[in-house]
């Protein structure tokens, strides 16, 4: 870990707020604080920090309002963004992910599986960064991927997905027909480090069916298996 990475914490709750910061401290990152949507957009903004922590539900300006800014700009468009929700409601998860979060955890969570998620979030986006492998790209119907440039089109309009979307769908387009059970979509979405639940791959794949729209049923649900994509 390098000690150039900066972890940016929008949380209201003052006790969740300063766990994470001492925890966070403990492991070596830089930390900074925000308590409302509208300072912790600004510290993103003037920061660039490696990583966003971000809950939903804050004062002044809320945390998706805040995740729709930070990707409408230059500066914060590509930063890795791990959302904090006391909300389950499956569509309110949805809206984060296709706003384009990395991940999201519902609260009441563990310290310890926070900073987990956040060392396989920053592990992903610096492996994307620092690819140096030849031009890959991969077609089936209207999907077209460019692997090593991180970028995919569907009917040949540009397509934005999270880091943890491109990868799922990395998997399934590389292989169609293939049938892959939620762990090993798990693994492949974080690079090994397996600290995801089945039900997450479940509304990520959501998300992206939406982003599909037209062409959503060419993502096969295998009922008590896992998923694979239409050959």
């Amino acid at each position: 870990m390098s000690m150039e990475e900066v972890i940016l914490v929008v949380e209201d709750d003052r006790h969740i707020s300063e766990l994470l910061e001492f925890n966070l401290l403990k492991q070596g990152y830089r930390v900074l604080t925000a308590e409302t949507g509208t300072e912790g957009l600004k510290l993103a903004l003037e920061k660039t920090p490696s990583l966003v922590v971000l809950d939903v539900m804050l004062p002044q300006l809320d945390g998706v309002s805040v995740l729709r800014k930070l990707r409408e700009s230059e500066k914060t468009r590509q930063t890795p963004v791990l959302m904090l929700t006391a909300k389950t409601d499956e569509s309110d998860i949805l809206v984060g992910l296709e706003l384009g979060a990395d991940d999201y955890m519902a609260k009441p969570f563990s310290v310890k599986e926070v900073i987990a998620r956040i060392r396989a979030i920053l592990r992903r986006s610096s492996g994307v960064q620092g690819e140096t492998t030849k031009s890959q790209k991969i077609t089936l119907g209207p999907i077209v991927m460019d692997v090593d440039n991180h970028e995919i089109f569907l009917d040949g309009a540009p397509l934005i997905l999270t880091l943890a979307e491109f990868r799922i769908v990395q998997s399934l387009v590389s292989k169609p027909g293939r049938v892959f059970t939620r762990e090993e979509l798990i693994g492949h979405m974080t690079g090994g480090d397996v600290v995801l639940v089945d039900r997450n791959i479940d509304v990520h794949i959501r998300s992206i069916r939406k982003k599909f729209d037209l062409h959503a049923d060419l993502i096969v649900t295998i009922r008590g298996v896992g998923y694979k994509c239409k050959g």
